[in-house]
């Protein structure tokens, strides 16, 4: 028996986010359902954190308690042998037994893809948010800026759920957990075929970056005002930032902890659209 951890990615729109439902195929039930077909075992996958459906994930990091004699290389390759399609390990290395990816992390990174264009992309839907309006970027970076930092972020979070959790407990946080976070970074790159919108931070409420995208875009078309962000964190009232923006433009993009826990490399970048930017927040 040994533990070990995964760096994963996933299309968020073959699955219902990452925790396991019932009647629904889930990111954690493929990597559980893979290991057992190989294994002939149940295992529990346990995840840095949870994702929702239609979220894609370029570096999600997991770990799990194995009983094999597969040495790490061979153990993914089978492993990605028996996983549905949408979800890769990409690597996999045997760690310390009391590794804990969501107890360890210190942090994440994210990126929201925003094509804007006069009319629908007909490829890349549910892959980016589309908007035909133009944005204003100054209003957008401006209304950013009074983000990063410490601060409650009741009213950019949906209630009844918490994606960031200190402690070791195994138990699920209250309610009244707390809000405040800190946000490192919050970066708005353009692209010819629209902007991505970088935030990281060191944990983040349910729904808290789409909500963040969502506000910030209603900024930049001008439908709020730049100085609606500094309300909104003073008031703490979900009604006073902008709506939540659709969960396709969302992608995790790494897992942070207090030391590297991949030996190497990072692997090389999946196909697909550049979501690389040249420096990342925080």
């Amino acid at each position: 028996m040994r533990t070990v951890r995964l760096l994963v990615s996933y299309n968020g729109l073959y699955f219902y986010g990452w925790q396991r439902q019932d009647g629904f195929m889930t990111v954690q039930q493929a990597l559980e359902e893979g290991a057992a077909a190989l294994l002939n075992e149940c295992v529990v996958v346990q995840g840095a954190g949870r994702t929702d459906g239609g979220v894609h994930a370029i570096r999600q990091v997991a770990h799990v308690q194995l009983e094999t004699d597969l040495d790490d290389v061979t153990l993914r390759h089978a492993w990605n042998a028996h996983l549905v399609e949408g979800v890769v390990i990409r690597r996999i290395e045997t760690c310390e037994p009391d590794f804990h990816a969501r107890f360890d992390a210190r942090g994440k990174r994210y990126l929201y893809r925003v094509q804007t264009a006069r009319f629908r992309p007909p490829i890349g839907d549910g892959y980016a948010h589309w908007l035909r309006a133009p944005l204003d970027l100054g209003a957008m970076r401006e209304a950013a800026a009074q983000l990063v930092g410490r601060h409650d972020f009741a009213a950019f979070g949906n209630t009844g759920r918490y994606a960031t959790y200190r402690g070791r407990s195994g138990e699920p946080p209250p309610i009244a957990h707390s809000t405040v976070r800190t946000i490192s970074g919050v970066r708005i790159l353009a692209r010819r075929e629209g902007l991505g919108i970088f935030v990281g931070g060191d944990g983040f409420l349910y729904n808290m970056v789409r909500t963040i995208a969502g506000t910030l875009l209603e900024v930049g078309r001008g439908q709020m005002e730049v100085s609606s962000i500094g309300r909104a964190l003073s008031s703490g009232k979900r009604e006073d930032a902008g709506p939540t923006a659709p969960p396709g433009g969302l992608y995790l993009l790494r897992v942070l902890y207090s030391e590297p826990i991949f030996e190497g490399p990072d692997p090389s970048p999946l196909g697909g659209p550049d979501l690389t930017p040249g420096a990342f927040p925080g």
